[in-house]
């Protein structure tokens, strides 16, 4: 639970959901497939080596499940898997199935105990691969009976849920759990639906398996709206909500997990566990072994969400409430300004003071004008060096 000092959102969040704030009380399972459902996006192949590393990274950030791999991809991702099941990781390690005796049995010969089981259940995916309602109905038993027959834990994962027929949907889910699956997702694999209907169907999949089925949310952000889909299917009934490191993954991505916890923990009430102080540095371990960068507006997790170069932001640098949404420090970062031609006064004041640097007041305006015309030159940034040397010199000097 995200301490309540550091949240600077005020409280009308609270007064719009009255009753509903903090509801389902939580917490909200975070199910992370960075390992498998992310590597999938285009160009990223990840080592056996930086799968383990990410997996311990994944670990000190909280989530609560890991999804290692799809052993049968390679002899390396097999490796991975194995190597991740017995690192002594608090999070459960959970593994990849498609409705097929064999993959079930890679997994077990990696020592996964728990996995998601999936199958195509719309009519455009089953058309596509040539397969009849009732083929893959016998797949889906065959392969969740053979895993739980040998001990295994399933959750059963029909492949884009949000496009098939409604009745067949159910009655997937049903036949799943009648041979063994213990919990069900709702897979949103086109990212189609906005919140409303995401939250429609939940709460129609929670009804009909009951109580007692826990739900996932897996969805995709082709439209920009998958962590608003994950946050209304969590209202909804959904106990899981599946998704990747910065929302890594093939188009447009999945869910971002740290963006889901963060608006559940801090804008509805609704509690994870997950670490939000090592997102940060999850973040960027991911994208360094990946070969990408973000948008440096990434919520979260941008490089300058927390830097600010205007000079009327700076004059409110004392009191960060005032400009940010949260502390900074909640995702172990730090406020910072930086100098450019949109700097003020205060922008001065403030570079100065973070170097410990006595500026006499007098100085400031010559200072500023030359870190602007620096700025306006170059289309860019000052640098702390230039602005240590712009203070050496004898620039605003009497």
């Amino acid at each position: 639970m995200i301490d309540a000092a550091q949240l600077f959102t005020g409280d009308l969040n609270r007064q719009a959901l009255g009753d509903a704030w903090a509801l389902p009380s939580g917490p909200v399972g975070m199910y992370d497939t960075t390992l498998r459902d992310g590597e999938q996006a285009t160009g990223v192949s990840l080592s056996a080596e930086s799968k383990v590393e990410i997996a311990h990274a994944l670990d000190r950030l909280g989530v609560d499940r890991i999804e290692a791999s799809f052993p049968r991809v390679s002899a390396e991702d097999a490796e991975a898997t194995k190597v991740i099941v017995n690192a002594g990781l608090s999070a459960e390690i959970w593994g990849f199935a498609r409705a097929m005796r064999e993959d079930v049995d890679a997994l077990l010969e990696c020592g996964v105990q728990s996995t998601i089981i999936e199958a195509p259940v719309s009519d455009r995916k089953l058309g596509a691969y040539r397969m009849s309602r009732e083929t893959v109905c016998q797949r889906i038993t065959d392969a969740v009976t053979h895993a739980v027959s040998a001990g295994m834990r399933v959750c059963f994962f029909g492949v884009d849920g949000t496009r098939a027929d409604l009745q067949f949907l159910e009655d997937v889910y049903r036949r799943a759990i009648d041979v063994g699956a213990g919990e069900i997702a709702v897979v949103d694999t086109i990212g189609v639906l906005n919140p409303e209907a995401a939250a429609l169907l939940v709460e129609r999949v929670c009804r009909r398996v009951g109580p007692e089925i826990p739900v996932h949310w897996h969805g995709h952000n082709d439209f920009g709206l998958a962590t608003a889909a994950s946050i209304a299917a969590v209202r909804a009934g959904a106990s899981w909500v599946q998704g990747t490191v910065n929302g890594m993954g093939e188009r447009a991505g999945n869910t971002v997990i740290g963006e889901v916890a963060m608006a559940l923990d801090a804008l509805y009430g609704i509690s994870t566990r997950l670490r939000h102080e090592h997102v940060r540095e999850v973040s960027k371990l991911v994208q360094e072994h990946s070969g990408y960068t973000l948008d440096p507006w990434k919520p979260i997790t941008g490089r300058d969400i927390f830097t600010r170069e205007s000079g009327a932001v700076a004059s409110q640098f004392d009191d960060p409430s005032a400009i940010e949404p949260y502390a900074a420090e909640l995702v172990g970062a730090k406020l910072r300004a930086v100098l450019g031609k949109k700097s003020g006064l205060d922008s001065i004041r403030v570079k100065a003071a973070e170097f410990g640097i006595e500026v006499d007041r007098d100085r400031w305006p010559a200072l500023l004008a030359e870190v602007k015309r620096l700025g306006s030159e170059r289309h860019g940034l000052v640098s702390d060096d230039e602005f240590r040397a712009l203070v050496a010199s004898d620039i605003g000097g009497s």
